[in-house]
């Protein structure tokens, strides 16, 4: 089985790579490479990650049905219902600002040159909840290093679609959000090894509702920093504007670090309830600093991780 990149419509449940078979994959993947056995190119590409957790991965239904992606709708179930009217190919993607080669690329040919891995990282939401999900895609530093940015560029802009007649949470009133959704990272934050541009989930393309059909993850940040569907990233020279800073600055800093000692004035971070471990009642856990991923720390260091949320 090939691991397809690109579809023009959302992945039915049927298409998507089963949990168990999945697994069983990953173990065939790492008894051929213990053996020195060839394997073919896709699979290759997605082999297991050095950087990969080894938690266990949520499921395929829990990764997929419970999404944050407000342009549809505010409900944890909208995404999946009602995202299947996105259209995802033709797509294109314009890298500009301050960098020597800007380009718009049709999707295809801007992930040509990059093989795919799998990464299973660990995903924490700001709202206390968290999942461990098995990503497919590779280093948003590639890209960035292909655009060769400028001595200039500190900062990378995100610019989510902006397609009201598919997107019905976008014509909703009050407007929540100040469309198209934007987010941003310091340039060094975006060239780290962990910063990921995913192309799918479970071995398969993302869907719809997963932010088809590129988009990143930043896993030692809070998940709204991961930017879905993703058409525009600009190098600029000075912070950009991002959605949630724009609505609430004092609830949603730039940074978005996962940091247990500094509680969001409706949720506390000092904890998190894992997805698929029995509901509201089930045992909470303790969140890590950094979600975990502490080979990020030296990227603060000397700032005030309270003041700088």
């Amino acid at each position: 089985m090939l691991i397809r990149i690109l579809s023009d419509r959302p992945a039915a449940s049927s298409e998507i790579t089963p949990q168990s078979i999945w697994l069983r994959r990953r173990d065939f993947l790492g008894a051929g490479a213990a053996l020195g056995l060839g394997l073919a190119p896709a699979f290759a590409a997605a082999a297991p990650s050095p950087y990969s957790t080894d938690e266990k991965p949520n499921s395929l239904s829990d990764i997929t049905g419970y999404n944050n992606f407000y342009e549809f709708g505010v409900d944890k179930s909208d995404p999946a219902a009602r995202a299947g009217a996105l259209k995802t190919k033709p797509w294109t993607l314009r890298i500009d600002g301050l960098v020597e080669k800007p380009a718009d690329y049709a999707l295809e040919d801007f992930l040509k040159p990059f093989a795919l891995e799998e990464r299973i990282y660990r995903m924490r939401c700001v709202e206390g909840w968290s999942m461990v999900i098995p990503w497919l895609g590779f280093p948003l530093a590639e890209a960035l290093k292909r655009a060769k940015p400028t001595s200039a560029a500190k900062y990378v802009a995100f610019e989510t679609l902006y397609r009201p007649e598919e997107m019905p949470g976008t014509r909703g009133f009050p407007r929540i959000i100040p469309w198209p959704y934007r987010e941003g990272l310091r340039l060094d934050e975006a060239m780290h090894p962990l910063t990921l541009l995913a192309t799918g989930l479970y071995g398969a393309p993302l869907p719809n509702q997963n932010g088809a059909p590129l988009r990143l993850v930043v896993p030692w940040k809070y998940g709204f920093k991961g930017v879905k569907s993703i058409v525009r990233m600009t190098l600029v020279a000075e912070q950009p504007q991002t959605s949630w800073n724009m609505i609430a600055s004092d609830e949603y800093g730039f940074f978005a670090n996962v940091n247990p000692q500094v509680d969001h004035p409706r949720w506390s971070q000092a904890t998190e309830r894992r997805i698929g471990e029995g509901g509201f009642f089930a045992k909470r856990r303790p969140t890590l600093m950094f979600n975990g991923y502490d080979s990020v720390a030296s990227l603060y260091s000397g700032m005030d991780l309270k003041a700088n949320y």
